[in-house]
């Protein structure tokens, strides 16, 4: 039996795990290399193992990460009285831990596969159960499914759905919200808003600029008098070349910026360009930077996506919760939208939650 159908099975019969938990496959087969887990436990072979592992700070991120430390680095003792198996059985399980990592760690190439990161996908981490309120994660290729259900049959929850199929009622869900014509209206307004307030910290900053310069006028004025009246040191003159030189380049900055702010006129045709961007968001979910960019700036939006068994039974019905206030603000009065399913497609669906003070808008997909 597999470690999951060990876990399962435990579970089943009501057999408390450890610290009074339930029972998941990771708890079995554990990590071979950090000795933990049920299969990896040397006190069962009346041994006591200290540092086989340290935490160090990863700089980049901030947080701890658990490094192996080499053999020699660990401080092992013999403790005969732990000993529950023999030292036949337990090499005979490391060997068969060995040989099934070297048969299921490599990919079609041969190359090991840590070697290489997963890939990120667009919902990646996001996609919970609404049952138990566990991750769905890949199960298989390109397949969502429960992970309390599948790891240790804690979930009754059994739905799987399609990567491509969630991501496409995703992203069908945040353009129907995101071409409705308030939100085309409230983006155009924003835009013009913003604009006219860059516009206004421009000519703010012109004038400071063009006080400032008056300022450092009237200063070089007093040093120049004084050395006029017989006040001149070797101080007072590299004051007054520090001056002449800020002036110089503060000067400069104020001929590029021009005497007046440049008027900005939005294009025309605005609501079309955002229209046209928001239908082909799909086409630039690519590979390059500029798909990690458009993944990115969506995920950002997705806070997650809760996938709940229908009432129907067919299919999941997916709720997506985020941080969409400022999109959603002009359609959330609107009240709900509904859209039939495709034709072939599984009807469920798919609640955009908008947050607190507004009611969520629902509509089929």
């Amino acid at each position: 039996m597999s470690p999951r159908a060990i876990a399962r099975l435990l579970n089943d019969e009501n057999v408390p795990g450890p610290r009074g938990r339930r029972w998941v496959d990771t708890t079995i087969r554990g990590q071979v290399a950090r000795g933990t887990g049920i299969l990896n436990n040397a006190n069962y072979a009346g041994v006591l193992e200290w540092e086989r592992c340290e935490f160090v700070k990863d700089p980049g991120t901030g947080k701890r990460v658990a490094r192996i430390n080499p053999q020699e680095k660990r401080e092992i003792v013999e403790v005969p009285e732990l000993r529950i198996i023999d030292d036949v059985l337990w090499n005979r399980v490391k060997a068969r831990q060995e040989a099934v990592a070297t048969e299921i760690g490599r990919d079609e190439q041969g190359n090991a596969l840590n070697r290489v990161h997963r890939r990120r996908f667009l919902l990646s981490g996001v996609l919970v159960c609404g049952v138990c309120g566990g991750r769905y994660t890949i199960m298989g290729k390109d397949r969502y499914g429960c992970a309390g259900h599948r790891n240790s049959g804690t979930c009754p929850n059994d739905g799987t759905i399609s990567r491509q199929t969630i991501e496409n009622r995703v992203l069908a869900g945040l353009k129907e919200r995101l071409l409705g014509a308030d939100v085309v209206a409230a983006f155009v307004e924003e835009m013009a808003v913003a604009q006219r307030q860059e516009q206004t910290e421009a000519r703010n900053r012109r004038g400071d600029q063009k006080r400032a310069l008056a300022s450092m006028d009237r200063k070089i004025a007093s040093i120049l008098e004084a050395v006029e009246n017989g006040m001149y040191s070797p101080s007072l003159k590299e004051r007054l070349s520090a001056l002449e030189a800020e002036r110089a380049t503060l000067a400069a900055e104020i001929g590029a910026l021009g005497t007046e702010a440049p008027e900005m006129l939005l294009p025309a045709n605005l609501p079309e360009l955002y229209r046209r961007n928001i239908a082909e968001l799909e086409s630039v979910l690519g590979d390059g930077d500029e798909g990690m960019a458009a993944m990115e700036m969506i995920r950002s939006m997705v806070d997650r996506v809760v996938l709940s068994p229908c009432p129907s039974g067919a299919g999941l019905e997916a709720q997506l919760h985020g941080d969409l206030l400022a999109i959603l603000e002009a359609c959330a009065e609107a009240g709900p939208k509904r859209q039939q399913p495709a034709s072939g497609e599984t009807g469920c669906q798919l609640s955009v939650v908008a947050g607190a003070g507004f009611e969520p808008a629902t509509f089929r997909l």
